[in-house]
């Protein structure tokens, strides 16, 4: 099992910065690849971007590329979001997601998730 706890989230005004953090523990967060993902109220589950178990390999969604970045740190069970330059549409709730073998852009190839954290950008 793993467990995932998400931090960061808040009220911030269009233009501003945020990075969410995203703990793990319950096994060993080397070789988790790694995931974010948000939520919109009335919209489906988006990908976010993704970080491979090693973290030398990511890759954005296009909405949020230039301006977010995915690391991870795995001598402190980690993994981050930078958000930069943040828009009213990017108001959501950020889930972050792990999985053992699965490096996707889907979010139903992820068998753990965090409970999530707002974000709210304000016009």
């Amino acid at each position: 099992q793993v467990q995932l706890v998400e931090s960061g989230g808040g009220l911030v005004q269009a233009g501003g910065s945020l990075r969410l953090s995203c703990k793990a523990s319950g096994r060993t967060f080397s070789t988790l690849l790694m995931a974010w993902f948000r939520q919109a109220p009335g919209k489906e589950r988006e990908f976010v971007a993704r970080v491979s178990s090693s973290g030398r390999h990511t890759s954005h969604a296009d909405s949020v590329k230039g301006r977010f970045t995915i690391s991870r740190d795995n001598f402190r069970n980690t993994m981050y979001l930078q958000m930069n330059s943040l828009k009213p549409e990017d108001t959501a709730v950020y889930y972050c997601a792990a999985d053992p073998s699965r490096y996707s852009t889907s979010s139903a190839a992820y068998m753990y998730w965090g409970q999530g954290t707002q974000v709210t950008v304000s016009s």
